[in-house]
C-alpha cells in the first residue's frame, strides 16, 4: 500500500476549482515533490491531506487511515515543517522541542532522551539553552525541521523548507533531508527551488490550475521533455539575433526579457559562432528540472 493514496480530490473556493480531480500515489520511503507556480493548488492539497480542510469530493488514504475522518490519529505519525517558522520565542531551543513533544502526549523522559540527537541533527548542540530570538534564520529553519522529528514520524511534510535561506543553510538542510531519506522516512515536499526537487525527489508531480500536468522521476522527465543542452544568450541585440539565427542554431528557443534560451542536442557549433559575437554573452549548461517546469507552466509571472 502507498503511504498516501489520493483519488479524484477536488476543492472549490466559490466558483474557482482550486484542485481538480487530483490522483496521487506516494510510496513508503520515497521523497515525493509537489511542484507548481503560485496558485497551482499545492497548499490547498497539503491542507486536505493533513485534514485541516475538507475536500468537496474524492478520497484520501494516508498511513492506512481515511482523511479527514481519522486525520487526528494520522497526524500523530506525521511531522510537519510549515512555510513560516512558528517557534515559541519565550522558550530556549531545547524547551521548544520539549513543549512540542508534549502535544503528541510523549512523556517528558522520552522527549528529553531524544533532544540531544535532534540537536545534533540540526547542528544546534551548542545552542540548547539559547533563546529563539538570538538564532539566525538558518538556525531557526533547522530547529523547525528537528522539531518535526520529535515524534519520530513515519511521514514528514515539508512546505517550502528552504525559502529565504542562503545557499550554505540550504545545503545543510538538504544534507539533513538526505539522511532522513536514507533512514527510510517518507518525505512530501513542496518547493519553488527546482534544484532542490531535482536533488531530493524520487518522484514528483507538477500542478497548474489545480491539475496534474506532468509526473515522474526528475531525471526521466528531463530526458523525455527537454533537449540535453541549453545555451542562455544575453544582450540588447538578442531579439534580432534570434530572429535571424534562432531556427538555424536551436532545436527550439524562447525569449524572456533580454535572455534567449536556446535548446540544442549539440551546442558545439553554436558556441563557436557565439564566440565571434562580441555584443552577446552566453552560458552553456545541461538541461534541468527548471526547464521542464517552465515548459509546462510558462514563463509569465503569476500574480496570485
Amino acid at each position: 500500500m502507498p503511504i498516501i493514496k489520493v483519488r479524484n480530490l477536488t476543492k472549490h473556493y466559490g466558483n474557482t476549482e482550486v484542485v481538480r480531480g487530483l490522483d496521487l500515489d506516494i510510496k513508503r520511503g520515497e521523497c515525493f515533490g509537489l511542484l507548481g507556480p503560485n496558485g497551482a493548488g499545492k497548499t490547498t492539497t497539503l491542507k486536505m491531506l493533513l485534514g485541516l480542510i475538507e475536500p468537496d469530493a474524492g478520497e484520501i488514504l494516508m498511513l492506512d487511515q481515511p482523511i479527514p475522518l481519522q486525520a487526528r490519529q494520522a497526524r500523530l505519525r506525521i511531522g510537519v515543517v510549515p512555510q513560516m517558522d512558528n517557534l515559541d520565542p519565550d522558550f530556549t531551543v531545547a524547551e521548544n522541542l520539549l513543549i512540542y513533544g508534549r502535544y503528541f502526549g510523549i512523556p517528558d523522559a522520552v522527549i528529553n532522551s531524544r533532544i540531544p540527537s535532534l540537536l545534533e541533527f540540526a547542528g544546534l548542540t551548542s545552542k540548547a539553552d539559547t533563546k529563539i530570538t538570538t538564532l539566525s534564520g538558518g538556525m531557526k529553519r533547522r530547529l523547525t525541521l528537528a522539531r518535526a522529528l520529535v515524534n519520530d514520524p513515519e511521514l514528514i511534510v515539508l512546505d517550502e523548507p528552504t525559502t529565504g535561506l542562503d545557499p550554505q543553510a540550504r545545503h545543510v538542510i538538504w544534507q539533513g533531508l538526505r539522511r532522513l531519506i536514507h533512514q527510510g522516512k517518507t518525505i512530501l515536499l513542496t518547493t519553488h527551488f527546482m534544484e532542490e526537487a531535482e536533488r531530493l525527489c524520487d518522484n514528483l508531480v507538477i500542478l497548474d490550475h489545480g491539475k496534474v500536468i506532468a509526473t515522474g522521476n526528475p531525471r526521466d522527465l528531463i530526458a523525455a521533455e527537454i533537449e540535453p543542452g541549453v545555451v542562455e544568450i544575453y544582450g540588447e541585440r538578442v531579439d534580432a539575433w534570434a530572429e535571424q539565427n534562432g531556427a538555424a542554431w536551436c532545436t527550439r528557443h524562447e525569449i524572456t526579457g533580454e535572455t534567449l534560451f536556446c535548446y540544442t542536442h549539440d551546442g558545439t557549433a553554436l558556441i563557436a559562432h557565439l564566440r565571434e559575437q562580441c555584443e552577446l554573452r552566453y552560458v552553456q549548461r545541461p538541461s534541468n528540472l527548471e526547464d521542464v517546469f517552465l515548459k509546462f507552466t510558462g514563463r509569465e509571472l503569476r500574480d496570485v
